[in-house]
């Protein structure tokens, strides 16, 4: 959801205050005024830039539009929000929510104007991790690779089950390394699949996927712990230093991948 505050000169989404400058700000402003009518680049260095100001107006103006498109996570080939009309002008064509009592007008500033949200990215400050947010597609692209990491991790470990099982002779009783090949079997098994829903659900970018992934969080986690004392495996092939410096890292990626789901969903609801 986004909302313009022209008092205030604000932009926010979901409530998250976004960086805009006041440049590009005021030419928003001036295009919510007349949602859906053609203003003019004319009109908009009339009002932007006063007759004296000596500016390069075109790369000026296309500057401004770029950052708020930016800020929107609108694009200039596939607008959702600011469309382009060449040699013309510019338009706003997304359905806006005004209070009644208002005008979207310069000489009476409206109370804040809701955009229909579009599940896009931009600019701004995480409002519960307190961190910038960079592009969704970058954040979804991290996650889906961590699952490809977990989904090769487990098929080689079933490919090479007999190495794993004659390594676990080697280090444990045979008791222990009955039960060590057991679980492997069992946790890639169940693994695969998880891996293979989680990818898809984020390649295809599954509105809920916060809330299921919420949900199944525990086990997750759980099953991750386990592969993560997999390096020790290959204490005498990396070294006991290397195998533990991976197990370090392997325990604190589940964490991390709950992190980029709430980056990456975090103006959505279920």
């Amino acid at each position: 959801m986004f909302e313009v505050d022209l008092a205030a000169g604000e932009l926010r989404k979901s409530g998250m205050k976004l960086r805009l400058q006041e440049q590009p700000f005021q030419v928003l402003a001036v295009l919510l005024e007349r949602p859906g009518e053609i203003v003019p680049r004319e009109e908009l260095q009339r009002r932007l830039w006063p007759s004296d100001t000596f500016v390069d107006f075109d790369h000026s103006l296309n500057t401004a539009i770029n950052k708020v498109r930016d800020a929107l996570g609108d694009s200039a080939s596939s607008p959702r929000y600011i469309e382009t009309l060449a040699r013309r002008g510019y338009r706003f064509i997304a359905p806006l929510q005004t209070d009644s009592r208002f005008a979207v007008s310069r000489s009476t500033p409206p109370s804040p104007v809701p955009v229909t949200p579009t599940p896009g990215s931009s600019p701004g400050l995480h409002p519960e991790l307190d961190i910038p947010i960079p592009h969704r597609g970058i954040i979804r692209g991290l996650f889906a690779l961590i699952q490809l990491m977990y989904l090769i991790f487990y098929l080689i470990a079933l490919i090479r089950l007999h190495a794993v099982e004659d390594v676990a002779q080697s280090l444990l009783p045979p008791w222990a390394a009955t039960a060590l090949v057991g679980t492997v079997m069992v946790t890639a098994g169940v693994g695969i699949p998880l891996r293979c829903y989680l990818i898809s659900s984020v390649v295809f970018d599954y509105q809920k996927l916060a809330d299921k992934f919420r949900r199944m969080f525990p086990f997750l986690l759980a099953l991750d712990q386990l592969w993560a004392a997999a390096p020790f495996l290959l204490t005498q092939q990396i070294g006991l230093g290397a195998a533990f410096a991976a197990c370090a890292a392997l325990l604190y990626l589940p964490f991390s991948e709950r992190t980029l789901i709430r980056m990456a969903y975090h103006g959505l609801r279920a």
